[in-house]
């Protein structure tokens, strides 16, 4: 474990044309970030929730947090289950209990509705929402996050995806061997896991330093390591049991709203006939291609995947 002493959940409260907040719902405390616009969004302003990833936090959305109530929307991030300055239960990383956060939270809002914007885990998060809470989500974006069936079957039956994908989720498996290797050398794990997806251009910018900074530091809050690897884990150990089964079972029923899935070019995590399984699992779906961007296109090119998300909003 790192010699440092850990950071307090209350560290990624950072200052920001936002507001932070705490909300209840599905019985645990999320920390939300809203954003505040120059000028004030209407109270009935259609609702846009943004979902992060792996090792990740609600700063991972910094740009579209901003950008996307400029243009009239309410908008808001959110440290999922177990990340960041939400809370951190022992249990609830399988893909029901995720997905009642996300209805439990649009409805803690006031709202009787929301377009979902998830990256990678999140994305999961997105779709299993879309799923088993449809009258809740007007429609769903992705970012490098394919349908989980989708997910499922490329990597057992393409090389490539398998190979990109499977030796890091294996190896996060065993019990507190991932948790120490997230949380040593100040979180250098995360930042290695982040170069390696981003697309080059990015990662020898300042900003992917800065970025970088933050999620080592947000890793190593006491608890976060260990629930961003019980998602990963449920993923894992569900495949034998019969919730898991259930579960997979249940995400064959089609997406019937609206989907924009995006995918950075420099992408070599996922990869495009990944993201392109499947599409009758989401009949109404829009496919884009962000340029000059990697596994992280919502930060590495934030005006083209904001752009994108405008579309889908109108």
């Amino acid at each position: 474990m790192s010699s440092t002493p850990s950071p307090d959940p209350s560290s990624v409260r950072y200052d920001g044309p936002w507001t932070h907040k705490d909300v209840h719902a599905n019985g645990i405390r999320f920390h939300v970030v809203e954003a505040a616009p120059a000028e004030a969004v209407p109270a009935d302003a259609p609702l846009v929730v943004l979902l992060h990833g792996f090792g990740d936090f609600w700063w991972s959305w910094r740009h579209q947090l901003s950008a996307l109530a400029e243009s009239g929307y309410r908008t808001v991030a959110v440290d999922l289950r177990g990340y960041g300055d939400s809370d951190k239960p022992p249990r609830g990383y399988d893909g029901w209990t995720l997905a009642g956060d996300i209805a439990g939270l649009i409805r803690a809002l006031g709202h009787t509705e929301a377009t979902l914007v998830g990256h990678a885990e999140g994305g999961l998060v997105c779709w299993a929402t879309a799923v088993l809470h449809p009258r809740l989500v007007r429609a769903i974006a992705l970012v490098s996050s394919p349908h989980p069936v989708a997910l499922k079957q490329s990597v057992l039956r393409e090389r490539r995806q398998r190979s990109a994908w499977l030796p890091n989720f294996l190896r996060y498996q065993p019990p507190r061997y991932g948790e120490r290797l997230l949380t040593k050398r100040g979180g250098f794990e995360v930042e290695r896991l982040l170069r390696q997806r981003v697309g080059a251009g990015w990662a020898a910018s300042a900003e992917f330093v800065d970025t970088a900074r933050r999620m080592r530091s947000a890793i190593r809050i006491p608890g976060v390591a260990h629930c961003a690897l019980e998602y990963q884990r449920w993923a894992f150990r569900s495949q034998w049991r019969p919730d898991g089964h259930r579960f997979m079972a249940t995400m064959r029923e089609p997406v019937r709203v609206p989907v924009l899935m995006l995918r950075g070019d420099e992408d070599h995590y996922i990869l495009d006939a990944t993201v392109r399984r499947c599409h009758e699992l989401s009949p109404d779906r829009r496919m884009v291609s962000i340029a000059n961007a990697g596994h992280f296109a919502h930060q590495e090119n934030p005006d083209a995947v904001t752009a994108e998300l405008a579309k889908l909003l109108a």
